[in-house]
């Protein structure tokens, strides 16, 4: 009886203190008036700046129906909603310590960062490849042996490629960049033989160079990336407003529009088209969204 009693004590005990946790998003919003959505600079064409130093794009759109729909569960239609710079370094760190709300950008989903973060809905499903210039012939991981390669700081990618270099012993110099521009950049002035990174986000970034037609995307892939808004992890309440969100936004069809707009037709602030029609893995996501860290779930 003294120890039953004892461990519902316990239990009580850990309930209360879990309990802030619970709604620590919304208290924070209901408290200070205010929504902070963490950016990002250049991950066209999901969040990046305008010619005007705004943050536009796909995930940005999303983003701003999940505001909408805080508004309208808080009753608060007069919510601020502020914009915070983030980083592939330092958006999970900015997350988890209350500085952004969620982020809004080209996030993979994956069981390891679900230790950390959680995500809402997958929003879009892209693979891990490599971008390098086509004279360079690189066709396979063979290709790479010995090579310098480039990836971008704080991203699965770079993750990913070391471990495959140490296990099939390439012997490839994997050296980090700060941004996608950066690592992108190396490879045009030959620093780097190939940039290892998410595939839309090379098509996006060949398409802006001065040579779009110097350079191909690997057929190899390695890896399925689903990207998700990024929100703080065991806080339900919030999530599952996102969640109702995005499932609302792809269920009714309206997303589609949305993905016409920024991957079918010309893009501010130079009218890049990056034509990329929707796939099958992602027309399946948003038929049953899911906010799944698991590649077999995209399969």
């Amino acid at each position: 009886m003294h120890r039953t009693l004892k461990a519902a004590v316990a239990a009580l005990a850990c309930s209360l203190a879990a309990a802030p946790a619970l709604a620590q998003t919304i208290d924070k919003i209901k408290q200070t008036g205010a929504i902070t959505v963490g950016n990002r600079d250049a991950s066209i064409p999901f969040s990046y700046y305008d010619d005007q130093q705004k943050p536009i794009g796909y995930a940005m759109d999303i983003c701003a129906q999940i505001v909408d729909a805080v508004k309208k569960e808080l009753k608060m239609p007069n919510l601020e909603v502020k914009y915070q710079l983030v980083t592939s370094a330092n958006r999970i760190p900015l997350l988890a310590n209350g500085t952004v709300d969620m982020e809004c950008g080209s996030t993979t989903n994956n069981l390891d960062r679900e230790k950390q973060v959680s995500f809402t809905n997958t929003h879009f499903v892209t693979a891990n490849r490599w971008s390098a210039k086509k004279s360079y012939n690189i066709k396979s991981l063979a290709d790479l042996k010995g090579k310098t390669i480039v990836s971008t700081a704080g991203t699965t990618n770079i993750k990913q490629i070391t471990e495959i270099n140490a296990a099939q012993n390439l012997g490839m110099n994997i050296v980090s960049a700060n941004g996608h521009p950066e690592a992108f950049q190396m490879v045009e002035t030959g620093r780097a033989v190939a940039f290892v990174m998410d595939d839309i986000l090379l098509y996006s970034l060949a398409a802006q160079s001065r040579t779009p037609g110097d350079y191909e995307i690997s057929s190899v892939a390695l890896s399925v990336e689903p990207y998700g808004i990024m929100v703080r992890k065991d806080d339900p309440a919030f999530k599952k407003i996102a969640d109702n969100a995005t499932s609302a936004l792809y269920k009714s069809g309206a997303i589609n529009g949305i993905y016409d707009k920024w991957f079918l037709k010309p893009i501010p602030p130079k009218g890049l088209n990056l034509n990329v029609p929707m796939s099958a893995s992602l027309k399946k996501v948003l038929a049953a969204p899911t906010d799944s860290g698991e590649p077999a779930a995209y399969q």
